[in-house]
């Protein structure tokens, strides 16, 4: 007899072997978009710090209105993502320090800041060089 097509024990190797590359691939993919959420609220909080500088320049002064800077200066919507928002810790005349908070899935990466001086850090303290952001 000729019979053609699959045995059980074949279809159980296949279904075995996507099972073990799904959970490589799974965790790596889930990394990398938080990652990549991360580096979008570090995007964000450099055009806050960006449009103050550029408010400061015009008017003298910092805002302390995020609405006024969004319209006037093009700094990013208050909700980032659905995983981050953006918003003033301090907001005063001549200083600022604005936050992104993490949401969501993403809350376990914990919030981000930036101040009128640049200086950038995290939740747990860690403080960043002068213009750069941790990975």
């Amino acid at each position: 007899m000729n019979r053609k097509g699959i045995t059980l024990i074949e279809l159980l190797v296949v279904i075995v072997i996507i099972g073990i590359l799904a959970t490589v691939a799974i965790p790596v993919y889930t990394g990398y978009m938080q990652r990549a959420r991360r580096a979008d609220a570090k995007t964000a909080l450099e055009q806050v710090r960006a449009s103050q500088e550029m408010w400061r320049a015009e008017n003298g002064v910092y805002s302390v209105n995020q609405a006024e800077l969004q319209n006037t200066m093009g700094a990013p919507a208050t909700t980032i993502s659905p995983y981050y928002t953006w918003t003033f810790l301090v907001a005063n005349l001549n200083t600022f320090t604005a936050q992104a908070v993490a949401i969501g899935t993403q809350a376990t990466d914990g919030d981000l800041f930036i101040s009128h001086r640049g200086q950038k850090w995290d939740a747990d303290g860690n403080v960043y060089p002068q213009g750069k952001w941790a990975k």
